[in-house]
């Protein structure tokens, strides 16, 4: 599922949901000394290729969300499941990653995680549905601060006061985005009081889906870290029973829920542009893919820090996607946000590689500490029990 299967897992040191979210464990297979090697072994190309995919997804749901008056998102969110479950699926069948088989021990265990991350796919589409792509990007941000907290409650986890100034740099940077925005509504359509007032309206039903996301988003990647202790998951797993277990729970909402009227379904897939939706929706659902792998690929020939930089100032060419593909507004205030929110983000993964570098208790002065994602932690938990 598209914003998805990124989910962006934020960084705890790691994970959003995002952003970046842990990098798969099965990495692309290399070899040998040939030019095909080396090119491959180029950390430029892994990083731009992360970059690409993670823009893509963005704007194809974008398109898909808000160009034609699209309003079956569950059953976006069940295309893109099914793509993203034949495409892995057809992978491990060449060779190319390797995944557990379905277990239904396993699907009982994990089955709450895939209820979280239904509902965090879902009030993400919602959101994007009403708000532009910067704003959507800069408000993901506070997903960082729920996360963190909630290590903090449950995990004994700790923020430092350098996490702490990128968290006041998040919460700013939405509340000039916000501001932004109703203000631009009021002053574009100023001239009518009730288009102001429906363009005001449908921004703040933006904010409560993008408030619901950002409770569900940390509610998943907290929950997933507990439950992958019982399961003990890669990523690739966790991506294969994430989509196997939402596809009947997605098609079943979508039946009921969502109308399927001869009229609706003609509003949502216009037959002058019906084909290239269709086209979008499966893009989409191939983009989860690209990004789980081109982030594995970028670990291995980077560095986990490395990777959380490229995670960082990925924010930004994302925002600035929304401006030249969409019709965001371009003012001072709204550039202003995107650019407090880009710090906000480096500030944040520089807290935390300089959090991970801190020798703990127990630990020898020698030993080098690597930063660690939530789920990667929790996996080491599990190999120790």
């Amino acid at each position: 599922m598209a914003d998805g299967k990124k989910t962006d897992d934020y960084e705890l040191r790691d994970t959003n949901s995002g952003k970046g979210y842990e990098p798969p464990l099965n990495t692309p297979r290399v070899g040998g000394s040939t030019p095909m090697a080396a090119a491959t072994n180029n950390p430029i190309f892994p990083i731009l290729s992360y970059c690409v995919s993670s823009i893509l997804m963005t704007v194809t749901n974008k398109y898909v969300l808000s160009g034609f008056g699209f309003n079956l998102n569950f059953f976006l969110l069940a295309v893109q499941s099914i793509v993203c479950v034949v495409a892995i699926q057809m992978c491990k069948s060449s060779g190319i990653i390797t995944y557990r088989d379905f277990n239904s021990d396993e699907a009982r265990k994990w089955f709450p995680v895939s209820l979280l991350l239904i509902g965090t796919i879902y009030t993400s589409t919602k959101a994007l549905q009403f708000l532009s792509i910067p704003v959507y990007t800069i408000f993901k941000n506070l997903t960082i601060i729920l996360i963190a907290y909630g290590e903090v409650l449950w995990f004994g986890g700790s923020v430092s006061g350098m996490a702490l100034f990128s968290f006041g740099l998040m919460v700013l940077s939405s509340v000039i985005a916000a501001w932004a925005d109703i203000q631009h509504a009021l002053q574009s359509y100023g001239h009518s009081e009730t288009e102001a007032s429906a363009k005001v309206s449908t921004l703040n039903a933006g904010y409560m889906w993008m408030m619901f996301n950002c409770i569900c988003s940390a509610a998943y990647v907290l929950g997933m870290r507990k439950r992958i202790k019982l399961t003990n998951f890669k990523d690739f797993d966790t991506m294969f029973y994430n989509n196997v277990l939402s596809i009947p729970i997605l098609l079943v909402s979508s039946l009921l829920l969502e109308n399927w009227s001869s009229a609706n379904i003609e509003i949502n897939f216009p037959p002058l542009q019906k084909n290239r939706i269709i086209l979008a929706m499966i893009f989409s659902g191939l983009s989860s893919v690209f990004i789980s792998y081109t982030s594995a690929w970028c670990v291995r020939v980077t560095s986990s820090t490395t990777y959380s930089m490229v995670g960082a100032l990925n924010k930004l060419p994302i925002a600035l996607s929304g401006l030249i593909f969409f019709d965001a507004p371009i003012t001072i205030p709204s550039v202003s946000a995107i650019g407090v929110g880009f710090v906000s983000g480096i500030v944040y993964t520089l807290a935390k590689v300089k959090q991970s570098s801190k020798p703990k208790a127990g630990i020898l002065p020698t030993t080098s500490s690597q930063p660690m994602s939530a789920s990667s932690q929790s996996a080491r938990d599990s190999f120790k029990s």
